[in-house]
């Protein structure tokens, strides 16, 4: 069984449509979205959002964790 990993490209597309979209705050979801962008990976630098959001970061990862883990391992369709 290969999963969506061997396809980086579909990866990126579930990325951006399942992961990002459990994300409220619009400032963190732009800046996981542009390290999706950058990178290929869920990724957020801490100059990418306010002081005030940077403790947010952490939080906003353990959210993403399974739809990131699903859009990696699941099968593609």
């Amino acid at each position: 069984m290969l999963g969506r990993w061997a396809h980086p490209e579909a990866v990126c597309s579930c990325l951006h449509d399942h992961a990002a979209a459990v994300v409220e705050d619009a400032d963190l979801r732009e800046a996981l979205l542009r390290g999706i962008s950058e990178t290929g990976v869920p990724t957020i630098e801490t100059d990418w959002v306010s002081p005030a959001k940077q403790a947010e970061i952490g939080p906003t990862f353990t959210r993403i964790a399974r739809p990131t883990l699903q859009c990696m391992f699941d099968p593609a369709k």
